[in-house]
């Protein structure tokens, strides 16, 4: 049966697996594992101890997980306002330039400072909208 409405196009959302729902095999695999986690992870332990590299990947993966992000060090001006944004985008572009930053590592920290542009400028608009509205009130 096809999701379609009266005029034969198809109906808008998504009809496929409802949200929430695990595939049978991750079903089966979890109902075989019911209760035998701690005999697993002891078993991969003592794997690892006796040399068992993949075990013992499988263990430090677990103990120190891999790191998606790290610190990047890099001279940023304060940024304390929308006004300060430009100095900023400039600095992240300077430490592309110089070598000091790879263009994701600064794609990813002009994220960071639009967020908290687009922050500071929506403060900033309901507090002129509240200052607005007080004034409308008072006449």
């Amino acid at each position: 049966m096809t999701n379609r409405t009266a005029r034969g196009t198809f109906a808008k959302g998504n009809p496929g697996r409802p949200k929430g729902t695990r595939a049978k095999a991750t079903l089966a695999a979890e109902k075989l594992m019911d209760g035998e986690a701690e005999t697993l992870t002891r078993t991969c332990i003592n794997m690892a101890k006796a040399g068992d590299a993949v075990a013992l990947r499988l263990c430090m993966e677990r103990i120190a997980p891999v790191r998606k992000g790290r610190p990047v060090p890099f001279d940023l001006p304060k940024v304390e306002g929308v006004a300060d944004v430009p100095k900023a985008g400039a600095a992240i572009l300077q430490a592309v330039a110089k070598g000091r930053l790879s263009p994701e590592e600064a794609g990813a920290i002009m994220n960071v400072v639009e967020g908290f542009r687009k922050s500071v400028e929506t403060n900033e608009i309901l507090e002129r909208l509240a200052v607005l509205e007080e004034a409308t009130r008072a006449k």
